[in-house]
């Protein structure tokens, strides 16, 4: 009976078996034909997002989804293969997808743990996951994931899954793949890692965010001994490695994404002009995009408009603390308040959010976002001095108190100092003449704060900066630097304005009475302006500025138009001025210099007309020399003398002011470099009395070109063919052997020689006349 009852006993659970066999192998086989094709592994084609780079091939800007940098398996560092091997599948070289040995070991400490305490899955399971299946924890998707392993070390080689595992797992903070994983938490490339940093990315694919070292550093740091002591369990380290390795410190990088300098508008731009073209491709197919700017330029002028904008704020004074918390209702909560509070208010490059806990006449201590107490002395307190002793009324109510909200930034000094964020902005541009190419663009104060970009999307008032186009335009009418304009009031009724009755006067309120054009231009002269626009006719001006890049529907045929009523964009003005330093042709600014594809291959490459080889001769080459030498002297005599502060005598420029002091200029250019910078307020008001160009807008051009000139020879301009120097009488513009004053002239305009026999003056006259007009 027992023999019979076992025999049976037996053949039922073989039976069993077989039947269970039978039924896998039926599976098996269903599934496997249905499983999806390997295509996606053996032409593998990642989500690598837009990048773009400087002109010396600095990182930029990036856009996508996610974050990926393609590496070929060779080029991974041992160490870390070995790393992510111990932690993931340390017998990943001699399984065939699915590690038997380990499912049986998984299986034992599971039952021993009484629970699931460690997975059986290989990296080549991990593969068939991340390409073609969910997360979801079913027997189905598990079996599905084994059959495709299988499929998978079928058809391609170890190295080829391992190199497919290391590009394409997540790994926390946007980051897919170990190179970009390695970029966003240590900020280096791959193989510039260490052992230590090595054994800690290895550690991140089992849980990303639980082992994430900028969030979860404790943890972060366990799993690293894990994989370390892995490691060291398979003879990968020493027993000295280990110990050295274990007490390693491993900084982590915490910011998000940092980049070689501050282009965010630029970076900006270029998504939009690749977006147009390349649509839906543009943030998955690794397209880069190498831009004209230069680093050095860059960082001159974000430099030079963060420094002025702030010195603009600090001139007018506290406008109070940003907002209030009740630190008294806080209790032993209180530092959890002040963090949550801060962690809320978004820094600006070095400008950091603050509370304050104690306040007195000399000193004030505030709570910074990372935790530290500072304490800010007298000298920080200049911009908040009114602000800290008792107030009366409306004044009391955003008084400098314990609990305020404030901004701090380490000054030149390295010592803090109370600011504030500022309310106004600015743009500064600046491109190379003889081609067009953006060296420097920097749209507003922060990109993160404000994306609208002031350097191409603001349409502005020019003010007086736009009096050298109108000079420009008399000079073809035959007007000489050294013609007498009448500086003395003007009134005009509204249709010689297009607006109302318009009584102009200069900046100063003095007349000059009869004025040399030069002097005119120098000292920023309006009635001689407006002289000078009446004469050369209104719509034979609108026509002329067309030349230089500005749409004649934003600049009306009225008289306010010499004064720079019009709007253009701070890139038309530096496009315009390019074409006096380069001896009058039409350049078209760009910033894009060649697109590729994520392989190398060159999509676009951009081929600008070069000035004096095949771009468009616009004005005159004399006609540029003359208007240039007018504008050195605005620098040396006239509303931008503080640029002679630079020591170069090879640079020209001229201030706008516009009604109200709205907005601010100045625009200037060396013969290799134009630049223009400009400040104002979105929603336009005044700046404040007296913030002219030459104050608020000329220190900052001052500060970039300092930097973008440094290590540029002086190169002063060449006389053109056709230019004649004679010497005049300052006040008749006539000449004189006895002249003080050498001007230059077209050489069919040189003006008649001035006359000491009264009775062939009219005579004289008439010949200047006839040449004049």
């Amino acid at each position: 009976m027992l023999i019979r009852w076992l025999t049976y006993s037996f053949f039922s659970i073989f039976a069993l078996g077989l039947i269970g066999i039978l039924l896998i192998i039926f599976a098996a086989l269903v599934t496997f034909s249905s499983l999806p094709s390997l295509e996606t592994l053996t032409d593998y084609r990642p989500k690598i997002p837009l990048r773009v780079y400087s002109d010396e091939g600095l990182l930029i800007g990036e856009f996508g989804t996610e974050r990926r940098n393609v590496v070929k398996i060779d080029s991974v560092p041992v160490y870390l293969k070995q790393a992510i091997l111990a932690a993931e599948d340390d017998r990943f070289y001699e399984h065939s997808g699915v590690d038997t040995i380990g499912v049986l070991r998984a299986a034992y400490s599971n039952f021993t743990a009484g629970g699931v305490r460690q997975g059986a899955s290989t990296i080549t399971m991990q593969v068939a996951r991340n390409f073609f299946l969910t997360r979801e924890k079913t027997l189905t998707r598990k079996f599905s994931e084994a059959l495709l392993a299988f499929k998978i070390e079928h058809y391609l080689s170890k190295d080829q899954i391992l190199e497919l595992y290391i590009n394409q797992i997540y790994l926390g903070q946007r980051s897919y793949g170990f190179a970009a994983a390695a970029k966003s938490y240590f900020d280096k490339s791959l193989n510039e890692i260490n052992i230590a940093e090595a054994a800690m990315l290895a550690g991140l694919p089992k849980a990303p965010s639980h082992f994430n070292p900028v969030v979860n550093p404790e943890r972060a740091k366990t799993r690293q001994l894990y994989v370390l002591r892995r490691m060291h369990k398979l003879n990968l380290l020493s027993d000295n490695e280990l110990k050295k390795l274990e007490k390693q410190p491993v900084p982590v990088h915490r910011k998000s994404r940092t980049f070689a300098m501050h282009a965010e508008y630029v970076a900006e731009m270029a998504r939009q002009v690749v977006y147009d073209r390349y649509q839906a491709e543009t943030y998955t197919s690794g397209i880069k995009v190498y831009t004209t700017i230069r680093k050095e330029d860059q960082e001159a002028a974000y430099q030079a408009l963060r420094k002025n904008v702030m010195n603009y704020d600090k001139r007018h004074g506290y406008r109070g603390p940003e907002g209030f918390i009740d630190l008294l209702k806080k209790g032993v909560n209180q530092e959890k308040t002040l963090k949550e509070t801060l962690r809320k208010i978004a820094d600006s490059d070095g400008i950091y959010p603050a509370v304050v806990l104690t306040v007195n006449n000399d000193s004030v201590q505030v709570y910074r976002k990372d935790g530290k107490i500072i304490a800010i002395t007298r000298e920080g307190l200049q911009l908040v001095q009114d602000f800290l002793t008792n107030q009366d009324g409306e004044r009391a109510k955003n008084s400098l108190r314990p609990g305020a909200i404030v901004r701090i930034q380490e000054n030149e000094k390295d010592n803090w100092e109370i600011v504030q964020f500022p309310e106004v902005e600015a743009a500064l541009a600046s491109i190379n003449p003889q081609d067009g190419a953006i060296r420097a663009l920097i749209g507003g104060f922060d990109f993160h704060r404000n994306q609208f970009n002031h350097v191409t999307q603001a349409w502005r008032q020019p003010g007086s900066s736009f009096k050298p186009f109108i000079y420009s335009a008399s000079l073809d009418k035959g007007f000489t630097p050294a013609t007498i304009i009448n500086d003395a009031p003007l009134s005009f009724d509204a249709s010689q304005t297009g607006s109302e009755l318009w009584e102009p006067r200069n900046f100063d309120g003095k007349y000059s009475g009869p004025i040399r054009m030069r002097e005119a231009l120098a000292k920023s002269k309006n009635l001689a302006s407006i002289r000078i626009l009446q004469a050369i006719g209104l719509q034979y001006a609108q026509d002329y500025i067309t030349r230089f890049g500005f749409e004649a529907a934003q600049h009306p045929p009225y008289l306010p138009m010499a004064l720079g009523s019009g709007a253009v964009t701070a890139m038309q003005m530096a496009a315009g001025y390019a074409t006096f330093a380069n001896g009058g042709y039409e350049i078209t600014p760009y910033f894009i210099k060649r697109i590729e594809d994520k392989s190398g291959n060159v999509l676009e490459t951009a081929q600008p007309p070069i000035a004096g080889k095949n771009a468009n001769q616009i004005i005159d080459p004399r006609n540029a020399f003359l208007i240039t030498s007018m504008m050195q002297d605005v620098i040396n005599r006239g509303t931008a003398t503080r640029a002679k502060q630079l020591g170069r005598n090879d640079i020209a420029g001229k201030t706008g002011t516009t009604s109200n002091f709205i907005d601010a200029w100045f625009c200037g250019f060396q013969k290799h470099l134009v630049a223009v910078a400009w400040i104002g307020y979105d929603d336009p008001k005044s700046l404040g009395k007296n913030e002219t160009g030459g104050r608020a807008a000329l220190p900052m051009w001052m500060d970039y070109m300092a930097k973008a000139l440094k290590n540029v020879p002086m190169e002063n301009q060449e006389l053109p063919q056709g230019i004649i120097t004679a010497k005049i009488n300052p006040d008749t513009g006539l000449r004189e052997s006895a002249g003080t004053i050498t001007e230059h002239f077209f050489q069919e305009q040189l003006p008649p020689q001035a006359v000491t026999n009264f009775d062939d003056l009219d005579n004289t006259l008439d010949t200047f006349r006839d040449q004049l007009f």
